[in-house]
Protein backbone atom coordinates (compact mmCIF):
# COMPACT_ATOMS: atom_id res chain seq x y z
CA UNK A 1 0.00 0.00 0.00
CA UNK A 2 1.46 3.31 -1.01
CA UNK A 3 1.32 6.39 1.00
CA UNK A 4 -1.27 9.20 0.52
CA UNK A 5 -1.43 12.45 1.11
CA UNK A 6 -3.53 13.59 4.18
CA UNK A 7 -6.99 14.99 3.26
CA UNK A 8 -6.51 17.24 6.58
CA UNK A 9 -3.99 19.16 8.05
CA UNK A 10 -3.26 18.24 12.19
CA UNK A 11 -4.81 21.78 13.01
CA UNK A 12 -7.86 21.03 10.97
CA UNK A 13 -8.30 17.62 12.83
CA UNK A 14 -7.31 18.57 16.23
CA UNK A 15 -10.72 20.52 15.85
CA UNK A 16 -12.90 18.24 13.87
CA UNK A 17 -11.74 15.63 16.33
CA UNK A 18 -13.08 16.88 19.49
CA UNK A 19 -16.81 16.63 18.19
CA UNK A 20 -16.98 12.76 16.34
CA UNK A 21 -17.47 10.64 18.86
CA UNK A 22 -15.04 7.77 19.74
CA UNK A 23 -15.28 5.07 18.09
CA UNK A 24 -17.35 1.72 19.44
CA UNK A 25 -16.65 -1.95 19.38
CA UNK A 26 -19.43 -3.99 17.15
CA UNK A 27 -18.87 -6.78 19.38
CA UNK A 28 -18.55 -7.31 23.26
CA UNK A 29 -16.54 -10.83 22.49
CA UNK A 30 -13.56 -9.22 21.33
CA UNK A 31 -12.97 -8.78 17.56
CA UNK A 32 -11.38 -6.00 15.27
CA UNK A 33 -11.05 -2.83 16.77
CA UNK A 34 -12.64 -0.18 15.13
CA UNK A 35 -10.94 1.63 12.85
CA UNK A 36 -9.46 5.29 13.47
CA UNK A 37 -12.01 8.31 13.10
CA UNK A 38 -9.44 10.11 11.36
CA UNK A 39 -8.95 7.78 8.58
CA UNK A 40 -12.73 7.14 8.15
CA UNK A 41 -13.09 10.88 8.38
CA UNK A 42 -10.66 11.38 5.21
CA UNK A 43 -12.09 8.23 3.35
CA UNK A 44 -15.24 10.84 3.73
CA UNK A 45 -13.62 13.34 2.52
CA UNK A 46 -12.19 11.96 -0.74
CA UNK A 47 -15.21 10.96 -1.70
CA UNK A 48 -16.81 14.08 -1.24
CA UNK A 49 -14.11 16.17 -2.79
CA UNK A 50 -13.56 13.19 -5.86
CA UNK A 51 -17.26 12.97 -6.73
CA UNK A 52 -16.56 9.24 -7.07
CA UNK A 53 -19.09 6.64 -5.94
CA UNK A 54 -18.55 4.33 -2.88
CA UNK A 55 -17.26 1.19 -4.41
CA UNK A 56 -14.75 3.59 -6.30
CA UNK A 57 -12.88 3.94 -2.48
CA UNK A 58 -8.70 4.29 -2.94
CA UNK A 59 -7.66 0.75 -0.92
CA UNK A 60 -5.56 3.21 1.13
CA UNK A 61 -8.86 4.56 2.88
CA UNK A 62 -11.05 2.27 5.12
CA UNK A 63 -13.37 -0.10 3.30
CA UNK A 64 -16.38 1.84 1.50
CA UNK A 65 -19.38 0.21 3.74
CA UNK A 66 -17.33 1.55 7.11
CA UNK A 67 -17.00 5.15 5.77
CA UNK A 68 -20.70 4.32 4.62
CA UNK A 69 -21.83 3.32 8.16
CA UNK A 70 -19.98 5.43 10.09
CA UNK A 71 -21.37 8.58 8.46
CA UNK A 72 -24.54 7.46 8.99
CA UNK A 73 -23.87 6.86 12.56
CA UNK A 74 -22.42 10.10 12.87
CA UNK A 75 -25.59 11.87 11.16
CA UNK A 76 -28.20 9.38 14.03
CA UNK A 77 -26.37 11.28 16.39
CA UNK A 78 -26.62 14.87 15.40
CA UNK A 79 -22.52 14.63 14.70
CA UNK A 80 -22.45 16.97 11.34
CA UNK A 81 -25.24 19.17 12.74
CA UNK A 82 -23.34 19.94 16.10
CA UNK A 83 -20.26 20.64 13.18
CA UNK A 84 -21.57 22.63 11.52
CA UNK A 85 -23.15 24.94 14.56
CA UNK A 86 -19.62 25.11 16.13
CA UNK A 87 -17.74 25.99 12.80
CA UNK A 88 -20.15 28.49 12.01
CA UNK A 89 -20.22 30.29 15.52
CA UNK A 90 -16.11 30.08 15.33
CA UNK A 91 -16.34 32.04 12.12
CA UNK A 92 -18.83 34.53 13.55
CA UNK A 93 -16.80 34.73 16.34
CA UNK A 94 -13.86 35.72 14.08
CA UNK A 95 -16.33 38.41 12.35
CA UNK A 96 -15.73 35.94 8.82
CA UNK A 97 -19.43 35.93 8.27
CA UNK A 98 -21.65 38.91 6.64
CA UNK A 99 -25.11 37.72 8.00
CA UNK A 100 -26.90 40.54 6.13
CA UNK A 101 -27.15 38.67 2.71
CA UNK A 102 -28.09 34.71 3.39
CA UNK A 103 -29.77 32.47 0.15
CA UNK A 104 -31.81 29.46 0.64
CA UNK A 105 -32.51 27.69 -2.36
CA UNK A 106 -36.56 26.05 -2.26
CA UNK A 107 -36.17 24.69 -5.73
CA UNK A 108 -37.74 21.24 -6.14
CA UNK A 109 -37.42 18.67 -9.43
CA UNK A 110 -39.53 16.04 -9.53
CA UNK A 111 -38.11 12.09 -8.90
CA UNK A 112 -37.26 10.74 -11.85
CA UNK A 113 -37.77 6.69 -10.95
CA UNK A 114 -40.08 7.79 -7.94
CA UNK A 115 -43.69 7.48 -8.15
CA UNK A 116 -45.80 4.10 -9.65
CA UNK A 117 -45.92 3.75 -13.27
CA UNK A 118 -49.91 4.91 -12.69
CA UNK A 119 -48.78 8.28 -10.72
CA UNK A 120 -46.28 9.30 -13.54
CA UNK A 121 -47.02 12.66 -15.27
CA UNK A 122 -46.95 12.96 -18.78
CA UNK A 123 -43.34 14.04 -19.42
CA UNK A 124 -44.09 17.01 -21.75
CA UNK A 125 -46.16 18.38 -19.13
CA UNK A 126 -43.61 18.30 -16.17
CA UNK A 127 -41.91 21.22 -15.22
CA UNK A 128 -38.44 21.21 -13.87
CA UNK A 129 -36.37 24.41 -11.99
CA UNK A 130 -33.33 23.32 -13.40
CA UNK A 131 -34.02 24.13 -17.21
Amino acid sequence: MRKRKSELTDAQWEKISKILPKPKRRSRKGGRPPIDNRRVFEGLLWVLRSGARWKDLQESYPSASTCWRRLVEWEEEGVWLSAWRTFLAELDDKGQLDWVETFADGSFSPAKKGGSASEKPNVERVQSGWW
